[in-house]
């Protein structure tokens, strides 16, 4: 017999990275929020890599925290080593990356979630989605429990109907040997919502008493460290930092892995779900790229209260007796006990072009979708996708418009427009090579750019507002300053130059000119700048940054001018493209199919080609005259 319970605002099913996100953003936006997980335990769960960030995913957390959300003040406090990838490149790839203790980022994101106001955890599994006219009224628990709700998001990571692959042996549980979801896909199927199966897959984790670190390469964090939120300074997050070790596979590998494919889930057929190109398994390694006479192998600590280490790299399906050879093979493993099998992961997910750009579904209003459901890969992808499924459901509510974030105003931005607009056949990565502005969307700036936006939503107070107001104010006050300062040729300057191997000044040149040069920067020239001001660091790079790189900026900000064109361009969400002369049939297939809100979402589609935009435009001109004539 079904019971009915007390009714809430918004229903977020899941409490992984994305539901965790969406959960707080709708309670903190005055949401009355129930939480659903099929375990306490396992919100937040890292069950994969032990680690936060990285190249574009660095990009993604920060916004995160720039718009409010949860997960950079979370790494912050439990992070065990921190470094900034990338900093031979330039500022644009600069990318924060930290390990992270697995239990204890869980316990602190729990803490807040359980301390929430408006926020109600609740341990059941979900098996339906109610829905009248369209319209989503609430869901219902495997106990039979209805909670009647105007709004859901769905956030249910890799758990529905998930299966576990070591060998030839399958076990019918979530990651980690946790209850998987098996009931909620059949319900999906009925509301007409499309499934597809993705796999992924984690290495196996090693007890560290039985690696022998001598014959490895350590990696150390940096002795600098850079927080993930902008609501903490440097000083905020100092502590001891862990090393992380670097070793390699090597022919012997290779061939046990080659000798045994045969016994691979992922290459004897049993796998049905497509697995991520970015994150390969070992056995893809080897016969992807067969010319490799070795792979890199990172060994990486998974706390401070464990020994297990994880092994980075070396994702498998393949049988326990095969990886204990595997993994014994490679230098400094020789030894290693096996503390949990690596596996693979299968799982159903939806193609996300059944969103609208606000993740609500397109065809059953109040319904949202977040996270790897979506087809996505990554904590850092699930965060983002959670924070503004759960924002929109909350601005819905509200009566609000939804935040849309464009391609040139976000990491956020690009990753959600490409999972609604291209269709996804593996798991979708962030990579920084899909965003094209990304000299405007560096992951320094990323409070700039869109702590207004979390202001006027309602996630950001106004004391963490008006802080960055008199940051910007500072930095924009200091780009002018240097602007305006003449250096002139004297003997002080130009021993300075030549000690730092820049070409010593014939005239007089602007302070600005100065930091242009490759070889100089603000900081070097401090002792020729008596006027310079006392400012944070955090003021100094954006100031630096500007002035050494803004033809390029300024060469972008033109792009993105043209770019918004197309995007202010809107397409009537009943068009029928079928009746457009000239578009090709592909063409009136894809935009049927996607139904794209604008010109520029449009020509990101695969399939349509610049040839269509132009019919597509032409067609729009004719359509916006035709209805002006009935005015």
């Amino acid at each position: 017999m079904a019971y009915t319970y007390e009714s809430y605002d918004v229903a977020v099913v899941g409490a992984g990275h994305a539901g965790c996100e969406a959960a707080l953003a709708c309670a903190r936006l005055g949401m009355s929020t129930i939480c659903f997980t099929v375990s306490i335990e396992s919100i937040a769960l890292m069950p994969c890599n032990p680690n936060i960030g990285g190249s574009s995913k660095g990009h993604l957390v920060r916004e995160i925290d720039a718009l409010g959300g949860q997960m950079g003040k979370v790494i912050d406090k439990t992070f065990i080593q921190s470094k900034m990838l990338n900093q031979s490149k330039g500022p644009a790839v600069h990318s924060l990356r930290a390990q992270a203790d697995k239990s204890e980022y869980t316990k602190q994101m729990r803490l807040v979630m359980e301390n929430e106001e408006n926020l109600t955890l609740k341990q059941a599994e979900i098996v339906d989605i109610l829905t009248e006219d369209g319209h989503v009224t609430g869901v219902v628990t495997h106990t039979g429990g209805i909670y009647p709700c105007r709004a859901v998001v769905l956030a249910t990571g890799t758990y529905l109907r998930a299966r576990c692959l070591c060998g030839e042996t399958i076990t019918y549980t979530g990651p980690n040997g946790l209850q998987a979801a098996n009931h909620l896909t059949q319900a999906l199927e009925r509301l007409g919502i499309e499934l597809v199966r993705f796999k992924t897959g984690t290495p196996a984790r090693i007890d560290g008493r039985t690696i022998d670190y001598s014959q490895m390469t350590e990696q150390k964090g940096d002795e600098q460290l850079v927080p993930f939120s902008f609501t903490n300074r440097p000083g905020d997050i100092e502590r001891d930092q862990v090393s992380c070790w670097l070793t390699y596979t090597n022919e012997k590998t290779h061939e046990i892995i080659r000798s045994n494919l045969d016994r691979s889930p992922l290459y004897a057929g049993v796998i049905e779900g497509t697995g991520p190109r970015y994150c390969p398994s070992i056995e893809d390694k080897i016969v992807k790229f067969a010319d490799k006479d070795r792979h890199q192998v990172f060994i990486e600590p998974e706390g401070l209260y464990t020994n297990e280490m994880y092994i980075g790299g070396m994702s498998s399906s393949l049988p326990e007796d095969v990886q204990y050879q595997m993994y014994r093979s490679v230098k400094g493993l020789e030894n290693a006990r096996i503390v949990r099998n690596a596996y693979a992961i299968e799982y159903d997910c939806i193609p996300a072009t059944q969103l609208k750009p606000s993740l609500e579904f397109k065809a059953i209003e109040g319904l949202f979708s977040g996270g790897q459901f979506n087809g996505s890969s990554g904590y850092e992808e699930a965060a983002a996708q959670g924070l503004i499924a759960g924002i929109n459901a909350a601005m819905k509510l509200q009566g609000r418009e939804p935040l849309i974030l464009k391609r040139s105003e976000a990491y956020i931005g690009v990753l959600i427009d490409d999972l609604v607009t291209k269709e996804t056949h593996e798991p979708y990565r962030m990579m920084t090579s899909r965003a094209e502005y990304r000299l405007l969307l560096r992951q320094d700036n990323a409070d700039l750019r869109l702590t207004p936006i979390g202001h006027d939503i309602g996630l950001i107070d106004d004391e963490r507002y008006n802080r960055l107001i008199e940051k910007s104010d500072q930095i924009q006050r200091e780009i002018q300053r240097v602007k305006n300062v003449n250096i002139g040729a004297g003997h002080q300057v130009q021993e300075l130059l030549e000690a730092n191997g820049s070409t010593p000044l014939k005239t007089a040149a602007t302070l600005a000119e100065l930091i242009r040069r490759p070889e100089l920067n603000y900081d070097v020239l401090a002792p020729i700048d008596p006027e310079r001001p006392s400012l944070s660091k955090e003021v100094t790079d954006q100031v630096e940054i500007n002035i050494k790189y803004e033809g390029y900026i300024t060469r972008q900000l033109h792009q993105v001018e043209q770019f918004k064109k197309l995007e202010s361009r809107k397409l009537p969400q009943d068009m029928d493209y079928s009746q457009i002369r000239g578009l090709r049939i592909e063409a009136q297939q894809k935009l049927n199919g996607i139904r794209p809100a604008s010109v520029g979402q449009a020509s990101r589609i695969a399939g349509v080609t610049p040839a269509d935009i132009s019919v597509l435009l032409i067609f729009m001109e004719q359509y916006r005259r035709g209805h002006q004539k009935d005015i």
